[in-house]
């Protein structure tokens, strides 16, 4: 009997034993899969060049803060060459993505590159504060550019030969304003610049001067005032609108059938959604995502 009692038992705690292991070893092998699987994170890292148009400066510059805050294994730089350099850049491969404020040509779409419009600025009509004129209508800024209007007096301002301050060729912003001033070709300008920034700094210095320039680059500025065009003022709820008349789009322009790298996709997917509006809107832009 006690020999009995004594194998019985002998069986029991083997089996007990044996329970145990097997449920030990399960939760072993289930415990660093899961683990391992809730701790994988894919982290960003890379470089991110962008080239083109001076007139998304401020755009570019907090949709690149933010991202790269959000992401520090990224680096997105960015070289201020113009529109039609930035589309060449991204054209020849020397950038991963153009920057316009201007629309692609049809040439340039034929040549296998697409745009992006990551928001819509207004080109403001700028001149000196001192400047008495407060409103202009298309058809007298196209005068005054193409030098039909030479004296501030024949628009009601004090006497004084006017200044039309003016960018390079192959200027988004040129672009934009001489195409829909419709003065393409025919501007006459005291002075020719290669920055949105340098334009503003003349007509300040230059009481007689009148240019032109991003919303996002001259709202605010101290020095110069925007004239309002045919009594719409040039500000967002105006561009977005349409109710202004001298708007363009920034754009964000790349190549057909060529793969992004993944980091340079992120960033694009990133200005173009509506998580980067807040963004723009505190650029000067306005937003269209």
């Amino acid at each position: 009997m006690k020999c009995n009692l004594k194998k019985a038992l002998s069986i029991l705690a083997a089996s007990a034993v044996l329970t145990l292991s097997l449920a030990g070893c399960g939760g072993e092998a289930q415990q660093p899969a899961e683990s391992s699987e809730g701790g994988e994170t894919a982290v960003l890292s890379g470089a991110v060049s962008t080239n083109g148009s001076t007139s998304m400066e401020k755009v570019i510059g907090v949709l690149s803060e933010q991202f790269m805050a959000d992401n520090s294994g990224v680096t997105v730089t960015y070289d201020p060459t113009g529109s039609g350099t930035g589309i060449e850049a991204v054209t020849n491969g020397s950038c991963d993505i153009g920057l316009s404020s201007r629309a692609l040509k049809a040439e340039e779409e034929a040549n296998g590159l697409t745009a992006t419009v990551v928001a819509l600025d207004g080109i403001a009509v700028i001149v000196n504060e001192a400047c008495p004129v407060e409103d202009l209508s298309l058809e007298q800024i196209a005068a005054i550019f193409t030098g039909e209007v030479t004296d501030w007096s024949e628009l009601g301002g004090e006497a004084g030969a006017i200044a039309c301050i003016g960018r390079e060729a192959g200027s988004g912003t040129r672009d934009g304003f001489e195409s829909i001033t419709k003065t393409e070709d025919a501007c006459a300008l005291s002075q020719e610049l290669t920055s949105t920034g340098a334009v503003i700094e003349a007509v300040k210095s230059n009481p007689n001067a009148i240019g032109y320039a991003s919303l996002s680059s001259a709202e605010g500025q101290e020095g110069i005032k925007l004239v309002t065009v045919g009594g719409v003022a040039c500000a967002e709820e105006t561009v977005l609108d349409g109710s202004y008349a001298i708007q363009r789009p920034f754009v964000m322009v790349t190549k057909d059938g060529e793969a992004l790298s993944e980091a340079a996709q992120a960033f694009f997917d990133f200005a173009t959604s509506s998580a980067a509006n807040d963004l723009i809107r505190t650029a000067g832009a306005v937003p269209v995502a």
